[in-house]
């Protein structure tokens, strides 16, 4: 089958598929997986496995353009008006799911899945790093859409809308911090002065190129002046491919570069307001539709079937970990019993990012013994998390007092 009318395929199931869960009330992303599902090679065998082997480049591109925007929402104005609840709780409940994971992988797993290939120092904590630095992000979308359906409004739904968008950023940091230690144990590197500092060194790399990259997309976005919308499209996107392409080149952190030029474009591109709000409104969808289609096209059926546990275990753990870190966060900013008690309901949806983070551990050859895994775990839970996320948003929001009885639509 010819690639593009493999595209064409992906993008129209994607698109009629979102569509139809938007229309049930279910996020459009949990359409786009249920799509990368009907087309997953091993199920239907109508896409040749060897187009999903090459889908390297598109994934990129759409974590590219995700991290930026993810950065883009760190703006200095927004977190100066949040106030200490909104920051406590995030950072509170972003790491103590990361915690509670981690604990679970790398001490508890061991004793239920014995293997003659599964050691702790070389497989059972790099996948408890990854997988529980893929536990802080939560996909608000889902709670949005039921605060919009059923007219929401309350410190809670207020809450959670502010925590749900911070901790992604948390999560990219947990991320890049994770998989450089994690690599170190997967590779049996020798523990030496270097070996620990080069996490951070490539942290502080990745970080640097973005702050540089970031400054020329200020400059040149100041010198094309009023051109057309298209013009900057095209210098953004520019930009972001050099950006991700040089700083993975040299054994940095792509992602974490990306991010970091989001956040200063943000905060000191007087066009920040347009240059984010054409990317959401130009290719958002776009990107949406092929990534988390391809995404869930990449499951392995017979790895998911035999790691069901390890699927429900991380729901499971990164559940309490964000129900005790939410009410912590929040009983040290003298939130209200409500917020304490109710805000980790609207944070349990998962999905955006951290299926792109996934895929990047499965590219990365370091982490072969354990990268299908760790991929088809995300995949899993996050298919739980989609399903599960609105019901418990909607008996959070409802248990809070913010839904007023009758009010739908």
């Amino acid at each position: 089958m010819e690639p593009i009318l493999t595209i064409g395929i992906i993008l129209l199931t994607g698109f009629v598929a979102g569509g139809l869960c938007r229309q049930i009330g279910l996020p459009k992303v949990t359409g786009y997986i249920l799509a990368g599902l009907v087309l997953n090679p091993e199920l239907t065998h109508f896409i040749p496995s060897s187009f999903v082997d090459h889908t390297n480049l598109v994934t990129q591109i759409a974590l590219a353009f995700i991290t930026f925007s993810v950065g883009g929402t760190l703006q200095r104005s927004k977190i100066r008006s949040m106030g200490k609840t909104i920051l406590y709780i995030t950072l509170f409940e972003a790491e103590f799911a990361f915690l509670s994971v981690a604990v679970f992988f790398i001490l508890l797993a061991p004793v239920v899945l014995v293997g003659p290939d599964r050691g702790l120092l070389t497989y059972f904590i790099p996948m408890g790093l990854m997988l529980a630095s893929l536990a802080a992000p939560t996909d608000p979308s889902a709670t949005l859409a039921v605060a919009h359906e059923f007219h929401a409004k309350g410190d809670v739904t207020a809450t959670i809308m502010g925590v749900a968008a911070f901790d992604d950023i948390l999560g990219i940091i947990n991320y890049s911090l994770a998989v450089s230690v994690a690599g170190i144990f997967a590779s049996q590197l020798h523990f030496s002065p270097y070996s620990i500092a080069w996490p951070f060194l490539k942290i502080a790399g990745s970080i640097a190129g973005g702050c540089v990259f970031a400054g020329g997309l200020n400059v040149l976005s100041k010198w094309i002046g009023n051109e057309t919308e298209g013009v900057l499209i095209s210098l953004i996107i520019s930009l972001l491919a050099l950006c991700y392409g040089i700083i993975d080149k040299v054994g940095a952190d792509a992602l974490l570069a990306t991010m970091t030029m989001g956040i200063i474009v943000v905060n000191h591109n007087p066009q920040s307001e347009k240059i984010f709000s054409i990317l959401e409104r130009y290719t958002e969808e776009l990107i949406f539709i092929l990534f988390f289609t391809i995404s869930t096209m990449h499951l392995n059926f017979s790895v998911l079937a035999s790691n069901y546990l390890l699927i429900f275990m991380f729901v499971f753990f990164r559940l309490i970990g964000k129900i005790g870190g939410t009410a912590v966060g929040g009983k040290l900013a003298n939130a209200s019993d409500r917020v304490q008690k109710y805000t980790a309901g609207g944070l349990i949806p998962q999905g955006g990012i951290v299926i792109g983070l996934a895929l990047v551990i499965k590219q990365n050859p370091a982490f072969n013994t354990v990268s299908d895994v760790i991929l088809n775990v995300i995949i899993g839970a996050t298919i739980i998390h989609e399903i599960i996320g609105p019901m418990l948003s909607k008996w959070a929001l409802s248990r809070a007092g913010e839904i007023k009885a009758g009010s739908r639509g």
